[in-house]
């Protein structure tokens, strides 16, 4: 059957929140038994958008990450929970039951990724219900993809072998992979978030101009990690690095002698002006 999945592109995010303040329209003062009770005025971001900067300056990045429940195939919040307080649906949706679940405070803590909420006043944990109760209105949008203006986020209904081939042709990936909780919320461009750079300006020390088409390879353990070409300012970025790895640098350009640093990554790092000299 075609299951629930939702794609965040975390290059098209710019924190805009509508997606969370649609969230706040649908849910605030509403319920919608029996898979939820009103979402309380404040206290509660069923899509909590995280932010995040990388480098130094002048060469930084800023990236803005949505996360909302991830309905794991492995739910920790199911097999962590009292017996049926907490189930998944045939589409995929994992659902606290308001009813069953009601003064079971403990459920709060057994999401690792800090989604589930306590409605103090309800005296249930609440958190995103994927809109649960617009798809079996036969909806084909969330609340949060419907209103998304960049479309950072897109609600995908597909099979196992749909999602696989997805996943494999526009290199999605989970959060956490590590816990194997086997998410369905999956992130496009999550390079921009949990990995590194190595950034820098290259010149041409003997005309002062920028190192336009200069070219900048990383390297760990003698493979090679990533390249990058220098753009028209002289400006490289060379991404996708695994935080504090042990790299070497080379930047090179057709009749320029090559420049090596060895950078020690802890997170993403701008080296600054790299001057090109003449070959001899």
């Amino acid at each position: 059957m075609k299951k629930w999945h939702l794609i965040i592109d975390v290059d098209k995010c710019m924190d805009c929140n509508n997606c969370f303040l649609a969230d706040k329209d649908e849910f605030t003062g509403n319920d919608f038994p029996p898979l939820s009770v009103a979402q309380p005025w404040s206290g509660q971001r069923w899509i909590n958008i995280m932010r995040k900067e990388r480098g130094q300056y002048p060469l930084v990045q800023v990236a803005y990450l949505p996360v909302p429940c991830l309905h794991c195939d492995d739910a920790p919040c199911i097999n962590d929970s009292p017996p049926g307080t907490v189930y998944k649906r045939d589409d995929g949706l994992v659902i606290i039951d308001p009813v069953k679940a009601k003064g079971h405070r403990e459920i709060v803590e057994t999401c690792p990724y800090e989604v589930i909420y306590w409605n103090e006043e309800a005296q249930v944990p609440q958190k995103c219900t994927g809109c649960a109760h617009l798809m079996d209105e036969g909806w084909k949008e969330t609340r949060c993809s419907q209103v998304c203006p960049t479309e950072a986020i897109r609600l995908v209904l597909a099979d196992d072998a749909e999602i696989s081939a997805l996943v494999a042709s526009e290199e999605l990936r989970v959060l956490r992979p590590d816990l194997k909780d086997k998410p369905r919320v999956y992130y496009k461009n999550l390079q921009l978030w949990d990995k590194a750079f190595i950034a820098g300006s290259v010149v041409f020390a003997d005309t002062d101009e920028c190192g336009e088409g200069a070219v900048a390879t990383v390297t760990v353990g003698g493979k090679k990690a990533g390249e990058a070409t220098a753009d028209n300012y002289g400006d490289f970025w060379v991404d996708r690095l695994e935080p504090d790895a042990v790299c070497t640098l080379t930047v090179e350009a057709a009749g320029y002698a090559p420049f090596t640093k060895e950078v020690k990554l802890g997170e993403s790092l701008n080296i600054g002006t790299v001057p090109l000299q003449k070959a001899k």
